[in-house]
């Protein structure tokens, strides 16, 4: 798998030394997209930019911090012979009281009969690395917590999409969650509370546009540089927001939005950002807009539910006991690595095994996902991404072949982004199995890079969840090695998208429609040449150019 610091082609042209003949043939290989997109970034209208995705806008390490505590000291017993769980909780719970600082897991395998909580900011939870330190989890959610209902109605299990065995959740949002779930009261799971109304104003917003860093704000005295805010966006009667989100234009305008429960549900939108500074009436912050800020839309700056921040995990493998794969929707819960609620946080070095769902990103912003494997008897979701996460980078990932045929009745996904979730970035993936899954609730500027991908899965979605897609889906440089064109190949069915340098591929097993009439404006590039195409990975060649 290619390293972070690959060369980028076409996008370092001219950072590399280069003959004259080998720059002029780089730059015929360059896309046309590229160029538009280099020359207008921040507005382009099929490519997001998503230079700044990941924790810490994208850094390339994470911390180190010092030892304040090692499980063994805690009683956990590195042979499995014995519950870590509560060795581990406890360490990491003092470690989060003293301000933070890295729990280590030495070497051996740990037996887990609970929920490995991280819900202090400031904290990093260590293993020795992936092949060297093992958490076998004995337990699923639903035993561990209870039953969880959809707050949609029917028989679904939420575990089949929510939660994770090693959770890392503020733990007052944390408490107030598993609170709900014991009462049967299904909760939202997102920035402001159970019910969403754990939010109050600290300014109103003027207009801006896409891509602006400033806003002007009508209050600016109770917004202070370096804090995390929401900006919160509300929908109109006409719908002109989702309208906007799905790239505007008649079909969007003529589009039924009215039935859609589900979506409705979803907005307003929410959208974590830190503040970099203020100046007078002048907020500037640590991402462009991802939205143009209309008046229709109330916009505003807003609190929010206590954060997690700056927490990690690195370094280990959970592996759940292998039991047969639940009916589809109906998953118990044994669940790998989720972030919810959480800002610049990160996994790296992580591998779940036998896991219903791997990776999970609820309501959760900025964060990083660096040489992360889903492995075993196969998932239901390997990676989600849903209830409104924004900006996170998922890279060096790996989705490998199940071990055992998948029961009747199951359901694989694979790479999974819903629920108005906007600007993720896939990148450097190799997926033996699965798909470039969307459940509708309209996310919208998402890309997906240098990926390889044995494309097998299929997508879900409830009709009331309305749209697949939004505007400006971009999919780059990616090899299908089966030929199916199914939520890779995105012209004629996605508003405002790009598909660029993607093997050639026909339509077979699910094969969806336009959600939108009319033209969709859609671009189709160097098609049947991945690998070929410059640069061959678009979030690294949008990180060059932010470094110019």
């Amino acid at each position: 798998m290619l390293t972070r610091r690959t060369l980028l082609g076409g996008a370092v042209a001219g950072a590399v030394a280069a003959t004259a003949p080998d720059a002029a043939a780089r730059e015929r290989r360059t896309a046309a997209l590229w160029r538009e997109f280099a020359a207008a970034p921040y507005t382009h209208p099929q490519i997001p930019y998503v230079a700044r995705a990941g924790r810490r806008a994208g850094a390339v390490g994470f911390p180190r911090r010092p030892v304040v505590a090692d499980v063994l000291a805690y009683g956990a017993k590195p042979d499995g012979t014995e519950d870590a769980a509560p060795a581990i909780n406890r360490a990491l719970a003092e470690a989060g009281a003293r301000g933070g600082g890295t729990v280590l897991v030495p070497p051996g395998t740990y037996r887990v009969d609970d929920v490995i909580r991280i819900g202090h900011s400031g904290v990093t939870l260590k293993g020795a690395g992936s092949g060297r330190t093992k958490l076998v989890a004995t337990r699923h959610l639903t035993e561990l917590i209870g039953p969880y209902g959809s707050r949609y109605g029917g028989d679904k299990s939420s575990w089949s999409w929510a939660g994770g065995l090693i959770w890392l959740c503020p733990k007052g949002r944390y408490e107030d969650l598993t609170a709900a779930i014991k009462a049967r009261a299904w909760p939202f799971e997102g920035w402001t509370g159970n019910r969403r109304d754990q939010w109050r104003t600290l300014t109103t917003v003027r207009p801006a546009r896409r891509g602006d860093r400033s806003v002007t704000v009508d209050g600016p005295s109770k917004v202070g540089e370096g804090e995390l805010v929401l900006l919160r966006l509300a929908d109109d009667h006409a719908h002109t927001l989702l309208r906007h989100m799905a790239g505007d234009g008649p079909g969007p305008a003529a589009y039924t939005w009215a039935d859609k429960t589900k979506l409705l549900s979803y907005v307003p939108y929410e959208w974590p950002v830190r503040v970099m500074g203020v100046r007078g009436r002048t907020v500037t912050l640590e991402r462009p807009l991802p939205l143009d800020v209309r008046p229709e839309w109330d916009p505003r700056l807003t609190t929010h539910v206590d954060a997690l921040t700056d927490s990690g995990v690195e370094g280990l493998t959970l592996e759940a006991v292998e039991a047969p794969q639940q009916p589809h929707l109906l998953d118990k819960g044994f669940n790998g690595v989720t972030f919810q609620c959480a800002y610049d946080c990160w996994a790296d070095d992580v591998t779940v095994r036998h896991v219903d769902n791997g990776f999970g990103l609820v309501a959760a912003s900025a964060c990083t996902l660096r040489r992360t494997r889903v492995a075993g008897r196969g998932a239901h979701h390997p990676y989600f991404c849903r209830e409104g996460s924004h900006d996170n980078l998922v890279e060096d990932f790996t989705v490998e072949r199940r071990t055992t045929p998948a029961p009747p009745g199951t359901q694989l996904h694979g790479i999974n982004v819903e629920g108005l979730s906007s600007y993720n970035v896939w990148s450097r993936g190799e997926m033996e199995t699965g798909t470039f899954d969307t459940h509708r609730g309209m996310p919208f500027a998402n890309v997906r890079t240098q990926i390889r991908v044995h494309n097998d899965g299929r997508h879900g979605g409830d009709a009331s969840a309305g749209p697949l897609y939004g505007a400006r889906f971009t999919h780059w440089n990616v090899t299908v090695t089966n030929q199916r064109a199914g939520l890779v190949r995105l012209d004629g069915i996605a508003p405002y998208s790009a598909t660029v340098g993607i093997s050639e591929v026909r339509e077979f097993d699910q094969i969806d429609v336009p959600d939108f009439a009319g033209p969709l404006h859609t671009r189709l590039e160097a098609y049947g040449t991945p690998v070929s195409v410059r640069p061959q990975n678009l979030y690294e060649a949008q990180r060059a150019l932010l470094r110019r």
